[in-house]
């Protein structure tokens, strides 16, 4: 316990999935954590949930692709915790569509939410990081590795995560500050489970069986804890020495 202590944590997209996830066990871990989402509900009771459990969690209703929310969030978290140390560019969105059938307007969307976003919470967690350093972590996928012939904009978005970790990485080493970038493989999360649902009953378990005998070395799907250790490890002082990596979390997929 403690890998974290003292540290400010923000947490986007941790009302479900791999955010929650990751702001539990930097909680857990003695960091203090802002959860932020749109979801206000869902993130509201999971803070509060956390907070019964005695760690130290407040909620922000956020809408990454807005950077005058951003300005708010970091604002906020910086006048009521003097730092801010640790930041975690989760939130996503992802559907299926291949390059013909995806439009514009998806497209946009899309990467408003999974790589514009990316781009103002990084820019503005530097400037709140500099003279004290910090560690960003992007939300990437295997996604942004490899091809998926039905997740054109899903591709775009996570591959622009990646490299954009890299550059940023490279601007901020001589300032105390990492940037790195996870790539997770196929996870039993809320937003798999939606994105397979919208093939139909029996297409979408013959994707997942696909995914998990065929596709997935380990014949699983991954569980959010185990991302959330990766996020753990480049979050605290153990990773001094990471930045501009890519952590992939993805049972093998990648391997291959």
């Amino acid at each position: 316990m403690g890998r974290v202590a003292g540290k400010v944590a923000i947490v986007t997209g941790a009302a479900k999935g791999l955010g929650l996830a990751a702001a539990e066990l930097l909680a857990e871990e003695r960091a203090t954590v802002v959860l932020t989402d749109v979801d206000a509900v869902a993130g509201a009771a999971e803070t509060t949930r956390l907070a019964e459990r005695g760690f130290a969690v407040s909620f922000e209703h956020h809408d990454v692709t807005r950077p005058e929310e951003w300005d708010r969030v970091v604002g906020e978290t910086l006048r009521r915790h003097g730092k801010l140390d640790i930041l975690v560019n989760n939130a996503g969105v992802a559907w299926i569509a291949d390059v013909e059938t995806e439009t514009l307007e998806g497209w946009r969307r899309l990467n408003a939410v999974n790589s514009d976003a990316v781009f103002l919470g990084t820019q503005k967690a530097i400037a709140a990081m500099k003279g004290h350093g910090g560690s960003i972590i992007n939300i990437s996928s295997i996604e942004g590795i490899v091809g998926e012939p039905g997740l054109a904009a899903y591709n775009a978005s996570k591959g622009a995560v990646r490299i954009f970790t890299k550059s940023a990485a490279l601007h901020c080493a001589r300032m105390g500050i990492r940037v790195n970038s996870v790539h997770p493989g196929y996870i039993d999360t809320p937003m798999v489970a939606k994105a397979l649902g919208e093939l139909g009953p029996d297409v979408a378990k013959a994707a997942h069986d696909h995914i998990v005998n065929v596709r997935c070395p380990m014949g699983r799907l991954g569980r959010p804890r185990e991302v959330a250790y990766g996020v753990l490890f480049l979050a605290s002082d153990e990773s001094s020495f990471v930045t501009g990596s890519e952590l992939v979390i993805d049972g093998g997929y990648t391997a291959q």
